[in-house]
């Protein structure tokens, strides 16, 4: 009896697959991109199952071959397009942008950590996430000449820590000081105030555990409903650490306040300010659709996405730089000779290549984050319908050799052949986006520019890098919220004698 039980289930749940698809499909002529077989009802679960970012990369790099640049995998019901092609990337991203520039909802985890979606990267396309966008980009990211005063003081960090090791001949690891003073110059913009190590660890170690926990309490997000009862010591860890997140950030915030109501009652205006923090531009900010200003919750929320969102992408791909600038010795001293020799700190061409020759390889996450489609569109003759979602292989373009002549050797000159500057925003054409590209580019790119430009210069400027003997520079990737060095960058610095 039961076994017949099962065979009928199992022919119910086929059936159910079949309509759903013909049904689906039969709203449009056009077929959906190819891809390996799909179970019913569970789509390719088995294939993705247990498997990280960096296992489905390869199991999507040995499918290509077979089903082409554009390929359908299912979860359920949910229809997941990933795109390897620049020419498709371009058609959607740029010509068709506004069809599949929203986001996918968000799971019950991640709506209680971004306080329903109010961040700039997981609001949906539409009037709340344009303003959270261009106050990003008008109110903090254009103050040039303020982020000038606080880079030279995160600088001066580096310095000193590099500094101090290195008399030291097992090298020094780089990793932990860039991300310390990098994180220490991202605090400053967002309080308003130099922050002492102690708060600093503070902020990194509650910004950790919140990123870790999208990924720890994953089971949660399978039927929630039911989750909240099955897991109830696991919701309420989440809970917990939210209001622990929550405790850390808003004293600064409402230090923060104090400060300014202060100075406006001693006379001083806004537009008066010497430092413009990020906070400054979300106390009065005021959200279209729901007519009313952020919430000191939301603001939480916005600054935790304003420093994780910029620390570990800056510090994983300045290791990355300074990497190759150790393994390539003639590459660094090229760089010192450009940087010793220019009056202009813009006209730095050769590392301004460097830099983008780094980015091409390693960006700081193989897929861009995904994109939902909110209408029915036509791509390389095929459908993808509403609501399904797009994954972009940002690595994959950038190592595609059918546009890189030799794509896995680090030549940085290959930027210095056109007359015209290289298009990071790949506005004429895509050729790699480290920063995505399209509506939905990562708003901060020019200053992550600016800044990866301005301590590669130092740090070549102020030091000598050379390997650890017997120990030569390891390019081997590994996973973490970023893709970055398997090995953290250990090198012998001397200072330069002028």
């Amino acid at each position: 009896m039961d076994s017949w039980f099962i065979i009928f289930l199992i022919t119910l749940i086929f059936l159910f697959n079949f309509l759903f698809l013909f049904f689906s499909n039969s709203k449009t002529k056009k077929k959906l991109p190819p891809g390996p077989f799909s179970f019913p009802f569970i789509g390719n679960l088995p294939l993705l199952i247990n498997k990280s970012l960096y296992d489905i990369e390869i199991i999507l790099q040995k499918l290509i071959p077979k089903y082409g640049p554009i390929i359908t995998l299912k979860i359920g019901t949910t229809i997941s397009i990933f795109i390897s092609s620049h020419s498709l990337a371009y058609k959607s991203l740029i010509q068709l942008g506004a069809r599949c520039s929203d986001r996918p909802l968000e799971s019950p985890t991640s709506l209680l950590l971004s306080s329903n979606q109010r961040t700039i990267n997981t609001a949906s396309y539409g009037p709340t996430w344009r303003v959270l966008r261009r106050n990003l980009r008008a109110e903090m990211l254009r103050t040039t000449s303020q982020s000038k005063f606080r880079v030279d003081w995160a600088l001066n960090i580096l310095v000193q820590k590099i500094n101090h090791e290195s008399d030291s001949k097992t090298g020094v690891i780089l990793l932990d000081h860039i991300k310390h003073a990098i994180f220490s110059l991202l605090a400053f913009m967002c309080f308003g105030e130099k922050l002492d190590d102690v708060q600093i660890n503070q902020i990194m170690d509650v910004q950790h555990r919140a990123l870790l926990a999208t990924i720890r309490f994953k089971i949660l997000d399978i039927f929630p409903r039911v989750g909240k009862l099955i897991f109830r010591n696991r919701w309420k860890e989440l809970i917990a650490l939210r209001k622990e997140v929550d405790s850390v950030f808003t004293p600064l915030i409402e230090r923060r306040i104090k400060y300014k109501i202060e100075r406006f009652n001693s006379g001083v205006r806004q537009e008066e300010e010497e430092t413009v923090s990020y906070i400054d531009t979300l106390l009065n900010l005021e959200l279209p659709e729901e007519k009313r200003r952020v919430t000191n919750e939301e603001i939480v929320t916005l600054c935790v996405e304003f420093l994780g969102a910029a620390s570990d992408t800056t510090s994983s791909a300045l290791q990355w730089i300074m990497a190759y600038l150790v393994k390539y010795p003639a590459i660094q001293e090229k760089v010192y000779e450009e940087i010793v020799k220019a009056e202009d700190s813009m006209k730095l061409y050769y590392l301004k290549a460097v830099i983008l020759e780094c980015l091409r390889i390693h960006p700081p996450s193989h897929f861009l984050l995904p994109h939902r489609v909110t209408e029915e569109m036509e791509l390389n003759g095929y459908a993808l319908p509403k609501n399904a979602i797009i994954y972009f292989m940002a690595r994959e373009m950038g190592l595609d050799p059918n546009v890189w002549e030799d794509p896995m050797e680090f030549r940085p000159e290959r930027f210095l052949v056109d007359d015209e500057t290289f298009d990071i925003r790949g506005s004429r054409e895509i050729k790699m986006m480290p920063f995505g590209v399209g509506r939905r580019i990562c708003p901060g790119y020019d200053f992550a520019m600016f800044h990866l430009e301005y301590f590669v210069a130092n740090l070549i400027r102020c030091f000598e890098w050379k390997t650890v003997e017997g120990d030569d520079v390891d390019l081997t990737e590994r996973l973490d919220f970023t893709f970055t060095m398997k090995n953290p960058l250990r090198a012998r610095i001397s200072p330069r004698q002028n």
